[in-house]
């Protein structure tokens, strides 16, 4: 992190130039078997491209909301990242009806229809797979992203004090994401470059998202996140925390 690293979206930039080759996000699903690693740069590209995707073809800018309904996944992260480097507002289960773009898992395309602008669904299949079928009246994330551009600019300058996260019903800046998430690293064992926590957090409360992005990110650290972690069973966890070199737990 930089001394002027007032958003999300910054400290990805901050990780970006000083080490872009490094993992940053591992994910893993205990209910398929998928593991994804993505470097900062990989990382950073998904970003890239999904802003592109939020601002140009969704029309997405400050002040707006989007509502994810998506567990704690690789994409969800990147998506939280993509509202970041917008300004809009990242509502984390929020009111799809409340919402002037809704991103959608499979399992809650029926509720994110009370959406009444945009709407994107994502499949969260393997390698970030499509729909066989799209669905009727989503945008296939899938589909849509790979076409992005490489390279983004927001169309207006991001304001760090405008509301940026909303997670369990709480809404923050993209200052006091930034804030809290610094604060909260000596607690979670992040204790700088080379961290690493494994999360089996959900992303619906700020200690899952903190351990699960913010806090690994803000110190140049990594997160090794994992859905379905309850089927795994305690040795093969085991295996897992010395496979990957985690240094942090958090279930």
């Amino acid at each position: 992190m930089n001394a002027t690293d007032r958003t999300p979206a910054d400290l990805l930039a901050s990780a970006l130039a000083a080490d872009p080759g490094r993992p940053l996000v591992t994910f893993y699903d205990d209910a398929t078997g998928e593991r994804v690693e993505l470097s900062v740069a990989t990382f950073a590209n998904w970003v890239a491209k999904t802003a592109n995707l939020l601002q140009g073809e969704l029309s997405a800018g400050p002040g707006d909301r989007v509502a994810l309904l998506l567990p704690a996944h690789w994409q969800t992260a990147v998506w939280l990242l993509a509202c970041s480097s917008v300004g809009v507002v990242a509502d984390l289960g929020g009111d799809p009806g409340a919402a002037d773009v809704v991103v959608s898992g499979p399992d809650s395309l029926e509720a994110a229809r009370a959406c009444r602008g945009e709407r994107v669904a994502l499949a969260l299949r393997p390698l970030g797979g499509r729909f066989p079928e799209p669905p009727v009246g989503f945008a296939d994330y899938a589909v849509e992203v790979p076409g992005q551009g490489d390279r983004f600019a927001p169309f207006a300058p991001v304001d760090p004090e405008e509301p940026a996260l909303i997670v369990a019903g709480r809404e923050f800046s993209g200052a006091e994401v930034v804030e809290r998430a610094l604060a909260e690293a000596p607690a979670l064992d992040l204790t700088g470059p080379g961290s690493r926590l494994l999360s089996g957090l959900s992303y619906d409360t700020w200690e899952g998202v903190g351990a699960g992005l913010y806090a690994p990110l803000a110190v140049g650290g990594s997160v090794v996140l994992c859905r379905n972690l309850e089927q795994l069973d305690e040795d093969s966890l085991a295996q897992r925390i010395e496979s990957e070199r985690v240094t942090a737990v958090r279930r």
